[in-house]
């Protein structure tokens, strides 16, 4: 038996060499298995969220009403920006090193000659350790698709499908319908389903129908209506008036602020929330990376778009922020993205391209998207002056729009998780 690591960074390096070898393997055979020795069950109900986009916003306003409402909280998401800690929290609090430790020991101790991913492993890990934390309600974002993602081998108890669109096409197929079912396998018979995505693909439709989930459609079942002040939601029994606006900004939030009220009107008896808590939670709830305006000149807004769905929700928030002469770009991208669909959702707005290179052997080189945004540009002959810069990493892309920018300008970093990253991590280091 190998000394097994006794520090997070340690841990998770270890995991990181060994996942090289475990290929993805479409199943949840071997994540079945090891959750069956480990015995892991959760006591109270489950809330899962997937979707194309919106799952990490929809997870957030739900862990900030429920925390509002004094629940004991527990949440999974992810990827994370800084720190592995930030996809494991309760009570509000990321997890600390130790408590990630001892359910990666956890794992490792069960695991015996089955082999797991990174993902499968640490999945399982953080699914331990809530389920030890004597919670009152468990919100878990599933990672890629949802019918074969490690996190499916738990039952929710409410489902929640927050958009679909086109993406991870290697692994989730390239339509619409093919997308829509494999959301669709997080659903269970007698359960609630909720989907906000307003024209829902018929495959998801239909396989709810077919295992007898009880499921919620935007439009149908639940809805909400409003003006530039405040707005309403109406479901099932229950109505919520005289609401705030998300505190996340953007065009699609109130979609996912609708589907948490569906959920939350699921849960009514066993969790019951009060007006005031749903006004407060929804107005406090923050999230980094997502429409994230950050403060002082020139603007600076982080969102982690990286599908045309995303970057022209992106583009039209963008539209709606008032006027700036100039519009930099930070951008970076996984080469399996649809990346001339996120270009052209975004060409309205950006001047200068900042262009960068990523940590990872699947990203897109800056060069070959310069090449890209080149293309693009050049069928677009009249739309004034750009400029197109390439840079090895997200920092020094962000620096260079720094030292170019007016302070009347705006800088969008946006892309891969990687790209916003790689940026915040840089505005942390020059802070400190």
């Amino acid at each position: 038996m190998q000394n097994l690591p006794t520090t997070l960074p340690d841990w998770l390096a270890m995991l990181e060499t060994r996942h090289s070898e475990t290929q993805i393997n479409m199943g949840l055979d071997r994540v079945q298995a090891v959750k069956a020795r480990m015995q892991l069950a959760f006591s109270c109900p489950v809330i899962m969220v997937a979707g194309t986009n919106g799952k990490g916003s929809t997870c957030a306003m739900l862990e900030s009403v429920l925390l509002r409402a004094g629940y004991k909280v527990g949440l999974y998401i992810k990827p994370h920006f800084l720190d592995f800690n930030e996809r494991a929290r309760v009570l509000g609090e990321m997890a600390s090193d130790e408590q990630l430790v001892a359910s990666f020991n956890a794992v490792e101790a069960v695991r015996g000659d089955t082999p797991l991913t990174y993902f499968e492993f640490t999945t399982l890990a953080i699914l331990h350790l809530l389920s030890n934390a004597q919670l009152d309600v468990a919100i878990l974002e599933v990672g890629l698709g949802g019918r074969l993602d490690a996190v499916n081998v738990i039952d929710a108890d409410v489902a929640i499908v927050t958009s679909v669109d086109i993406d991870h096409t290697d692994y989730l197929g390239d339509t619409r319908e093919a997308i829509g079912f494999e959301k669709a396998g997080i659903f269970r018979p007698g359960k609630a389903a909720i989907c906000s995505d307003p024209v829902p693909p018929q495959s998801l439709i239909d396989h709810a129908a077919a295992i007898g989930a009880d499921l919620w459609l935007m439009g149908r079942d639940f809805n909400y209506s409003g003006d530039k002040q405040q707005w309403n939601y109406g479901g099932r029994e229950q109505r919520r008036n005289s609401l705030a606006y998300p505190s996340l900004r953007g065009a699609n939030q109130i979609l996912n602020a609708t589907a948490v009220l569906a959920a939350l009107e699921v849960l009514k008896l066993s969790l019951p929330v009060g007006a005031q808590e749903v006004r407060t939670g929804l107005v406090t709830v923050e999230l980094p990376g997502r429409f994230q305006v950050l403060p002082g000149r020139p603007s600076v807004i982080l969102d982690v778009a990286h599908n045309p769905h995303a970057a022209s929700a992106l583009n039209q928030n963008l539209g709606n922020m008032g006027f700036h002469p100039y519009t930099y770009a930070v951008f970076g991208s996984m080469q399996d993205k649809d990346i001339d669909g996120v270009l052209a959702a975004m060409s309205e707005h950006v001047d200068h391209w900042c262009l960068a290179g990523l940590p990872s052997p699947r990203a897109a080189t800056a060069s070959e998207l310069a090449a890209k945004v080149q293309i693009m540009l050049e069928d677009k002959p009249d739309s004034g002056e750009h400029t197109v810069s390439v840079f090895d990493d997200p920092a020094q892309a962000f620096a260079n729009a720094m030292s170019r920018a007016g302070e009347n300008d705006r800088i969008v970093v946006f892309g891969s998780f990687l790209t916003v990253a790689g940026v915040m991590k840089a505005r942390k280091s020059s802070l400190h």
